[in-house]
Parts: structure tokens; C-alpha cells; sequence
């Protein structure tokens, strides 16, 4: 499968702006099923300064600074990417599919941590994620002694996605993960915090990832939840050394149509934008805009 992606960023200010540091997360990452064909990061006005690099987790990162008075800041995210064909897992409470992990998900994490090396920082809190109690009293029933890792993280995806409402202005990217299990509602950052809080409570690493769906599947797909926006799932560290991505919003485990941009420890460390602006009590308005089509 072959996508292009076009993602339209714009802010407009009440007044000037005179000086803004900005970092970026906006073009896809290759990985072992991802392939980068191209990627280009356009932004208006043109930066006084800009260093495109990768990031200690590999994700391709833009920095900019605006160094002059400005009232409007677009940027225009453009890519092409090519997914590998695989099996997709869609739940339905069980597990099954391509990926297939017999190993007791205890024993996976015993000693897992500490075996990840640089990677180990997935398995501790972080900003926006903290490991608790009652985090871990609500993925106990999916995770009992001796069960197999697949089928306990299948589970508690599942849970999620059945137990949880999908209601896009009920929280703020910052909302803690113990609020949302409370609350039981949120959007798809909060359901991968959420599912990252679980899983680092019992003992296993995980990291929040971002990036997008199809918006417009070919006639007969469904149409996921998220795809008009970026979109944000999770991971979780197999005792193998390698990751299984599982997306609560929509109760997908290993999916096969996520175009990955960025993973780190939470929605912090891959947001789209963030920086500072230097305004006199400037207020702005935000328009977002993701187009994602099949090209193959």
C-alpha cells in the first residue's frame, strides 16, 4: 500500500507575534514496515533559522524560529510512504492473526527492562503518563499469572475500546490518565496514554505513537476513528526485542494501515507542534487540516 499525505497547519494570532521557537513532528519516520518515498516540510512565513535532524528516538523533528513580527504561521506537511501487505488483527475479544506471542507476559517482563537498554525510559513514568494503583487494578483481569502476552494485551485493547466513549473536547492533551479511567471517556491520545499507563502499571514497557488513517478507505473498509486528524495508538515491548502496536480507539492490534510518524514516551515528546511565542496578550485560532489517500 502506497499513501500520500497532506497535513495543513494554521495558526492565526490576534497580534503580533515577534518571536517564536517552534519544534516540529510532522513527517513520517521509515521503519521495518514503513518506507519513506519522500517528505517535505513547507512553513510561511519563512524561518529566520531551521534545523531539520532526527531526535533521540529517531523521529525526523523540524526546529524554527520566527524572529519578526507575524499574525498567521502555516505549515504544510507533504509525504509519500509505502506500507508493507500484511494481516491485519481486528478484534473481537480474541486474538489472532500474523503475530502471534506464546510467552507469558510476566516472564516477558521480568527482567525486560533492563534488558531494552536506551529503551528502558518506555518502561518508567513519564510527563504525561504515570504508573498507579488504580491504573494497574484495571489491567489486572487482563493480565493474570502465566497468561500469554498476545492475549493480554489483545484483552485489555479491547476493553478500552468497549468500555470507554469516544468524545472529542472531554479532555485536554494534558488530562492525567487516573481522570480518564475515572471519567471513562476522552480521544485517541488519551486512550494510548491510558493503554500506556496499563501496561507500564504491570510491569511492561510501552510507547505513545503518532500519525494517521486512511481517510478515505476503498469502498467496503471501514472508516476508523481518527482519521480526519493525526491519530495516536500505542506500543508494547515483546520479550523478543521488537514492538506490537495496538490501537485501542479503533480495537486493532498489529494494524496494518497506520502511517507512523513519531513514537516516544507520551503525546509530549511527539506532539505535532510546541514551542514559545513572545506576543503581547495575543490570542490565536488553530485550523488543522489531514488529507491521507491511497495511492496503490
Amino acid at each position: 500500500m502506497r499513501f500520500a499525505i497532506t497535513h495543513h497547519t494554521c495558526y492565526h494570532y490576534d497580534a503580533d507575534v515577534v518571536l517564536a521557537y517552534n519544534r516540529a513532528h510532522l513527517l513520517p519516520r521509515a521503519t521495518s514496515r514503513q518506507q519513506v518515498h519522500q517528505a517535505t516540510l513547507h512553513v510561511d512565513p519563512e524561518p529566520d533559522d531551521r534545523w531539520d535532524a532526527t531526535d533521540p528516538d529517531g523521529n525526523a523533528v523540524t526546529y524554527f524560529s520566527l524572529e519578526r513580527p507575524h499574525r498567521r504561521l502555516v505549515m504544510t506537511a507533504r509525504s509519500e510512504v509505502e506500507l508493507a501487505e500484511v494481516e491485519e488483527v481486528r478484534l473481537g475479544g480474541g486474538a489472532a492473526g500474523r503475530c502471534r506471542s506464546g510467552e507469558p507476559w510476566d516472564a516477558a517482563a521480568a527482567g525486560l527492562i533492563s534488558a531494552l537498554g536506551p529503551e528502558s525510559v518506555f518502561g518508567f513514568d513519564s510527563p504525561l503518563v504515570r504508573r498507579s494503583t488504580d491504573l494497574a487494578e484495571y489491567a489486572a483481569p487482563s493480565f493474570p499469572p502465566g497468561r500469554p502476552l498476545l492475549e493480554a494485551v489483545t484483552e485489555l485493547t479491547h476493553r478500552i475500546y468497549e468500555e470507554f466513549h469516544y468524545l472529542p473536547g472531554s479532555t485536554t492533551v494534558s488530562t492525567p490518565t487516573d481522570e480518564v479511567l475515572r471519567r471513562r471517556q476522552g480521544v485517541c491520545q488519551d486512550f494510548a496514554h491510558l493503554a500506556v499507563g496499563c501496561l507500564r502499571s504491570v510491569g511492561l514497557a510501552a510507547r505513545y505513537v503518532s500519525g494517521y488513517l486512511e481517510t478515505r478507505p476503498p469502498e467496503g473498509e471501514p472508516t476508523l476513528v481518527g482519521a480526519a486528524a493525526s491519530h495516536a495508538w500505542c506500543a508494547v515491548a515483546l520479550g523478543d526485542g521488537g514492538w506490537l502496536d495496538l490501537d485501542p480507539t479503533n480495537d486493532l492490534v498489529d494494524p496494518t494501515h497506520h502511517v507512523t510518524v513519531a513514537w516516544g514516551r507520551d503525546y509530549g515528546d511527539v506532539a505535532p507542534l510546541n514551542g514559545v511565542i513572545f506576543a503581547s496578550g495575543a490570542g490565536s485560532t488553530l485550523e488543522v487540516g489531514v488529507d491521507v489517500v491511497r495511492l496503490l
